[in-house]
């Protein structure tokens, strides 16, 4: 006669089991940005009914418990189990034995499913379920409502306060949450680890202060966009949450430097902090998180325009930051020379360098950068209007490893500075924006392909991404070069460029914004994915039909000299009236006519404004 089943509650203190966790931990955790991540962080899971539905015979059963298999220890059975890549097996393993249900359960219900409402609602009922074989609620340890996020409120999360033991949790854009809300949900977690409230706007010092009354080792904070929390509840938590990480307080207004000061001396272990748009952020809690936290990775102070030179210059002498890599000082504006060169010698070890919008800066700050050697991967000197060929020179021999770098609106730059670029082996992205003086050589050189150093070729162009936008000498015939010879370029934008302002051109371009007017949906020209290809076929074609009648990018004769003055008069006229057209005439003026700040938008080079 079969047995009669009890309800099994699976927790820490059950015998026989492994002494280790069966959560599975993210591998590297420390390494990882949690704030990264996938799109969705839970696909790889769904969420069961109740075991109940999962009937096993008592037959299979005992013939399972005669099997080699059943001896396996859980320690094995677990490590075998997660490397199943389907959930559909995951499940099939459940229906297997009660063995291979509590040595498996975890692994499905760690990060339940929750990427459309009716996931969430099986999930919800799972949840709820008080006579189940497992206790659900226990087991969730990741719950990223983020795919839903329209339709998430306060009440969707009333299901889920008896989860207690999630680690990591994500409501980006959950708009119509409030403190009530997310203060119910967070309330007696002592185990969460990360937490992602990245634009609910209607969240305050209330949440922040629950945070810090419970979250004890929470190690990531993501507020990007909430406004209304205050230096008030991120002292406190600085104070109780002292393990924290990785801080993200882009275009929190209210933050100021005591908040700042407060996580510098609170949190030693500090290794990202995004501080984008904090306004009232001045150099004495730059200076204090640079010199206290010594593994600092990231920082991030783009439009701190109160940041001064004195952030850096009081740094601690005869003291390196070894673990620093990524510093962004987009639209620092009262930075000078003076403040790079003080940045290169404490941070050596630089990997991305972001000084767009840094007008101060002088060929004399790009000598200090080219310090940096072969650690150097990103640049980002757009708008840095006071830079030369002489320095840019020097940094492509200096920093032979760049591979994307951005010198938008740099108009003193000319073809040298792009033939000296073309030369970097390993160039994926490059933004030449409104570099006016620039021509097809300069074109023809990034297509041109790559030579050892005895003069053999080493391989075709890496180049990915081409930003052109209002380069206004470009023809033909170097841009039909330059897709012929890059076979990986993905991106190419050419917005104001007259010559491909034809409508046999413009219709493999993408679509121009919404938000865009009339005037700049007129000059909009830009290709991306298979638009590229689409455009490197067609003018690959015409050059067939033109095979015989001589070349396809000859408007005239064009002899005499006397044509070109004209001609080159009038492409002056012509930029002159497009700048006009779409309010970019001004010195302080951009417009990013790809409408891309969803895509990669860290990289600057993805902005041709």
């Amino acid at each position: 006669m079969a047995r009669s089943r009890r309800t099994l509650h699976i927790t820490s203190e059950t015998p026989s089991e492994s002494s280790a966790s069966t959560s599975p931990e993210r591998a590297g955790y420390d390494d990882t940005d949690f704030f990264m991540a996938q799109a969705n962080d839970s696909q790889s899971s769904i969420g069961v009914s109740t075991f109940r539905e999962m009937t096993v015979s008592p037959s299979t059963e005992r013939e399972h418990r005669l099997s080699p298999v059943s001896r396996l220890p859980p320690e094995l059975l677990i490590t075998i189990f997660s490397k199943l890549g389907s959930t559909t097996d995951l499940k099939n393993c459940m229906l297997v034995s009660k063995s291979w249900a509590r040595n498996s359960v975890d692994l499905l219900w760690h990060r339940p499913l929750c990427n459309d409402w009716k996931h969430l609602l099986n999930v919800v009922a799972s949840v709820r379920k008080t006579d189940g074989f497992f206790a659900y609620y226990d087991l969730v340890k990741r719950l990223n409502l983020s795919q839903i996020h329209d339709q998430i409120s306060d009440g969707t999360l009333q299901p889920f306060i008896h989860c207690k033991r999630i680690e990591r949790l994500t409501l980006t854009n959950c708009k119509r949450l409030t403190d009530s809300g997310v203060s119910d949900l967070i309330r007696g977690n002592r185990s969460l680890l990360a937490l992602d409230i990245s634009f609910l706007e209607s969240v305050t010092d209330h949440t922040l202060l629950t945070v810090a009354d419970n979250c004890v080792r929470l190690q990531g904070l993501n507020i990007t966009g909430c406004r209304k929390v205050t230096d008030d509840s991120l002292v406190p938590v600085s104070e109780n949450c002292r393990h924290i990480k990785r801080l993200k307080l882009n275009e929190c207004s209210q933050v100021t430097d005591q908040a700042i000061l407060a996580f510098a001396h609170n949190c030693p272990s500090m290794l990202e902090i995004d501080l984008h748009g904090c306004k009232l952020i001045t150099g004495p809690s730059v200076t204090a998180l640079i010199s206290r936290s010594r593994h600092l990775r990231e920082l991030r102070l783009g439009h701190c325009s109160f940041v001064t030179d004195q952030a850096f210059l009081e740094l601690p002498r005869n003291v390196t930051y070894d673990s620093l890599r990524i510093l962004d000082l987009t639209a620092c504006d009262q930075l000078t020379d003076a403040a790079l060169d003080r940045i290169i010698s404490v941070a050596p070890r630089l990997r991305n360098l972001v000084l767009a919008k840094c007008r101060l800066i002088t060929d004399r700050a790009v000598q200090s950068i080219t310090k940096l050697g072969k650690n150097l991967h990103y640049a980002h000197l757009g708008h840095c209007q006071q830079i030369t060929d002489n320095a840019v020179i020097q940094l492509v021999k200096l920093c032979s490893r760049i591979r994307y770098i951005d010198l938008a609106c740099c108009h003193r730059l000319t073809d040298a500075s792009v033939q000296q670029l073309a030369t970097l082996p390993k160039l994926r992205r490059i933004g030449l924006v409104k570099c006016q003086a620039i021509t097809d050589r300069s074109i023809l050189a990034l297509a041109k392909a790559k030579l050892g150093p005895h003069g053999q070729i080493i391989g075709t162009s890496s180049l990915e991404r081409v930003h052109l936008s209002y380069c206004v000498h470009l023809t033909l015939q170097g841009i039909h070069a330059l897709l012929n010879q890059c076979p990986r370029l993905t991106h190419l934008s050419l917005t104001g460029v007259q010559a491909f302002l034809r409508e046999d051109l413009t219709a493999f371009c993408r679509e121009a914004p919404l938000e865009f007017n009339d005037h700049q949906r007129e000059v909009f020209c830009v290709f991306s994915g298979v638009g590229v290809n689409k455009l490197r076929n067609f003018l690959n074609q015409a050059s067939l039909q033109y095979d015989t009648e001589g070349t396809m990018y000859d408007d005239g004769d064009g002899d005499g000299d006397g044509d070109a003055d004209l001609e080159e008069e009038a492409d002056e006229q012509h930029v002159a009236g497009l700048m006009h057209a779409t309010g970019l005439g001004g010195d302080d003026d951009e417009m990013d006519e790809e409408g891309e700040g969803g895509d990669d938008s860290q990289d600057g080079v993805e902005h041709d404004g």
